[in-house]
């Protein structure tokens, strides 16, 4: 962990887009939150043990100093997530399309945790579900569960507005 110029270069764009999904698109505050990780994780750099990826153990850090921030403001955290599996309708593609993406990021911004913040990570930030139940503490079954049933719900969510 010589190079941290590397490390930040590496999963800046990362950790910045989960941020920004934290927050729900304040730029301002996710890139403060972003900058607050990055010097976080070089403060405590040596205490980093290599049990999981690098981009998830900053992406826990994030995760810790948003909880943080909200906790301070008392406001309360994000939307929640859904539950169940989809057929061929392809709902990351409606990320992707205009007026398609807000109806998906409104659906997914109503539902409930864990639900919310598993479907980004897999969609938005790009995690495997390894990393992803390593950030929750739990197995990758959880989370591949977890993701299909956020999956589920924002797919019927989405075909019940068409």
């Amino acid at each position: 962990m010589h190079d941290f110029e590397g490390v930040y270069r590496a999963h800046f764009t990362d950790v910045y887009r989960y941020a920004l999904h934290l927050t729900q698109g304040d730029e301002a505050l996710a890139e403060d939150l972003t900058s607050d990780c990055f010097i976080k994780a070089l403060e405590s750099i040596h205490k980093f043990r290599g049990d999981c990826e690098l981009r998830v153990w900053l992406c826990q850090i994030l995760k810790h100093l948003f909880l943080d921030y909200v906790r301070k403001r008392q406001i309360r955290p994000i939307a929640e997530f859904p539950d169940t599996l989809p057929d061929p309708f392809d709902l990351e593609q409606q990320f992707i399309k205009g007026d398609e993406s807000k109806r998906a990021h409104q659906a997914l911004h109503k539902m409930d945790q864990p639900y919310k913040e598993v479907f980004t990570l897999r969609v938005m930030g790009g995690l495997g579900f390894q990393e992803i139940g390593e950030l929750f503490d739990k197995t990758a079954n959880w989370a591949c569960v977890v993701y299909h049933r956020a999956r589920k719900k924002l797919t019927d969510h989405l075909k019940e507005k068409e």
